[in-house]
């Protein structure tokens, strides 16, 4: 089932290369929006699995810092009514995708087809759409399993199992476009939205653009701005990709609130199980971009700027629709 959901992605990359050189207008026609299948091949940067490690012990290294890791290299877990032996492993797993759109159920990364959803309001981008300079995004979360499809690994405790599959779709969330609403999840975002708080951000955008997010300021989303409220809402966009981050960082922090999202620990006995966060710990995570434009030499950490790599995959002759392949720091007992 894995490899052949590995070849329909594959077949379908091609078919939809191939429509939209030979039947431009026919894709026109169709009202489908902007997007391209995601290839799970070449469009995934796969250094960004490393750092790898065994205990705190770096096996390889990686394009970016990595987190905290169990000291002792073998670990003692239960396992049913006994206890067994395992390694402690740690490194870096393709969890999940997301787009980032304007336009009401396009999927980006599934060639820009579009869901029907009834009357669900249009976002808006830049000082062009709107009167104020601000912004407001769609997101969709995809379940992406990669290493599972792969069978890279064979111990079930150490990736994320099943299909790809659409897990959160912001267009059927009424809190996605509500500040208010989002306060009944988030309500201590009225302690950080003051000069103080957010002036605190930019130690976090420059650490953040070295690699290190930093956790106690989890208010701020490094370079891209606060990670408060949980909407799809921006203020101020100057640059649609960071923006794009922006929200992408907050579906991410509003999925660990609502404990859709587990996250593992890089400690000893820890290590043993998953474990519901709250509060986003942003220095386990880090993104790619798959649409429009796919990055594969590098991943980045969240927060980072996009001073560097973002020229040359933010057209301004697009439609603002971005696709990111989101990876997970995962510190697992491989038995």
């Amino acid at each position: 089932m894995r490899r052949l959901l590995i070849l329909g992605c594959l077949l379908a990359t091609l078919f939809t290369g191939l429509m939209s050189v030979s039947l431009p207008a026919r894709a026109a026609a169709s009202g489908a929006g902007e997007g391209r299948w995601v290839n799970p091949i070449s469009d995934v940067c796969w250094k960004c699995l490393f750092p790898m490690t065994l205990g705190n012990i770096q096996l390889a290294s990686g394009p970016q810092p990595d987190t905290t890791n169990p000291s002792m290299p073998i670990q003692m877990c239960p396992y049913g009514i006994i206890y067994r032996l395992g390694l402690a492993i740690g490194y870096w797993e393709p969890v999940a995708m997301t787009d980032v759109t304007r336009e009401p159920g396009v999927m980006v990364n599934m060639g820009g087809f579009k869901i029907d959803l009834g009357r669900t309001g249009t976002g808006a981008a830049g000082e062009s759409d709107r009167p104020e300079p601000g912004t407001f995004y769609h997101v969709h979360w995809y379940k992406y399993p990669l290493i599972y499809w792969l069978n890279i690994m064979t111990s079930m405790g150490c990736f994320q199992q099943g299909d790809m599959d659409i897990g959160y779709l912001s267009e059927v969330d009424p809190m996605w476009n509500d500040s208010s609403l989002s306060l009944i999840i988030n309500p201590e975002a009225a302690l950080f939205g003051n000069l103080i708080a957010q002036a605190a951000c930019a130690a976090d955008a420059v650490s953040s653009s070295a690699g290190y997010p930093l956790s106690p300021l989890f208010w701020c989303a490094g370079a891209q701005g606060s990670m408060y409220p949980f909407t799809g809402y921006t203020s101020n966009e100057f640059s649609p990709l960071e923006a794009s981050l922006l929200v992408t960082e907050r579906m991410d922090f509003k999925l660990h609130r609502e404990g859709l999202v587990q996250e593992t620990v890089g400690a000893d006995v820890a290590v043993c199980y998953e474990y519901p966060t709250p509060i986003l710990p942003k220095e386990r995570w880090r993104y790619q971009m798959v649409n429009m434009y796919p990055e594969t030499s590098t991943c980045h950490a969240f927060g980072a700027s996009t001073q560097l790599w973002g020229a040359t995959h933010n057209a301004p002759t697009s439609r603002k629709n971005f696709g990111y392949l989101l990876w997970r720091k995962r510190n697992c007992v491989y038995l």
